[in-house]
């Protein structure tokens, strides 16, 4: 956990669509002194950049930023990998005396970093035959055995989280102990002396919003950027089931139309922006800012009160 040595940061959260990005360049642009930290999971890949709304290069000339294009797609990034790239950023920000602020839409990932979260080992054999569970049988009948291996661990995990519900079982039968049992983790919050401020959107206007993301994403070309990854190599299992990625690959193998990827990428996105807002919202030291219309307009004047 944050300590009385250890810096404290901006941080910016919300769901997928809400207007982060937009938000945290607002804030940046006219501050030399201010550096941006993605956090976010698929980020890190270089070459997913439509997918993810990885800032352009326009952007990361105008302001610098970190946590983006750290590795490449047939890699597997852990967490672990993450907190300590954050870490060192961290360290060299405070020498050049640089201001961070921290944009996250992977909860897991920004838990960790902030609260300096104590993750148990690892066991990749083990996960990845869990992975291809998951990708052959879906959630469900892994969910099911976390229940009944580890329900403690079940009970905080919302049933259709994929990621962390095979991380949960690949601790628990990695270490005969079940994943509960490392601690209270992420289940309590403890004093922090990062500001954080969280993008709050009524779910019909943000489920609109998707949509129009989406789309714009087709537009942009994301279909040319799967199909490079493709001719690259094979991906890593991370970034072949990433979030429209996945979609994309099954229509690019001919196994369903462009429209049918489409509706699903916009049904999937929308259930994920759900998921990170319920994870987002357990935090009880997020000041939430309830956004009519503009987020650049509603949330930066509270960033600049902080």
């Amino acid at each position: 956990m944050p300590t009385d040595q250890a810096p404290s940061h901006l941080v910016l959260v919300g769901p997928t669509g809400s207007g982060k990005s937009d938000v945290a360049m607002a804030f940046a642009r006219p501050r030399p002194e201010v550096e941006i930290v993605a956090v976010d999971a698929l980020q890190v890949y270089r070459g997913l950049d439509i997918g993810t709304g990885t800032p352009s290069s326009s952007d990361q000339i105008a302001v610098v930023h970190h946590g983006i294009d750290l590795v490449t797609p047939d890699v597997e990034f852990t967490v672990a990998e993450f907190a300590a790239e954050f870490a060192r950023v961290e360290h060299d920000a405070a020498a050049r005396g640089a201001r961070l602020l921290v944009v996250g839409g992977t909860g897991l990932y920004l838990r960790t970093v902030l609260d300096r979260v104590q993750l148990p080992g690892q066991w990749p054999e083990l996960r990845r035959r869990l992975e291809d569970d998951l990708v052959a049988i879906g959630p469900a009948d892994l969910y099911a055995r976390l229940q009944q291996l580890d329900p403690v661990a079940a009970s905080r995990i919302e049933p259709g989280n994929g990621r962390r519900i095979v991380r949960a079982l690949e601790v628990t039968v990695g270490s005969g102990q079940p994943f509960s049992s490392f601690g209270p983790g992420l289940s309590t919050y403890s004093t922090t002396a990062h500001r954080m401020v969280g993008l709050l959107w009524p779910r019909p206007v943000l489920a609109a919003r998707i949509e129009r993301r989406v789309r714009s994403m087709i537009e942009a070309g994301w279909v040319d950027e799967v199909a490079g990854l493709l001719r690259g190599g094979p991906l890593s299992r991370t970034a072949a089931v990433a979030l429209g990625y996945g979609e994309l690959i099954e229509h690019l193998h001919g196994r369903c139309s462009l429209d049918e990827a489409v509706e699903r990428i916009i049904t999937r996105t929308r259930s994920y922006a759900v998921r990170q807002e319920r994870w987002f919202r357990r935090d009880p030291r997020i000041r939430w800012v309830a956004i009519e219309h503009d987020p650049v307009a509603e949330v930066l004047p509270v960033l600049e009160s902080m």
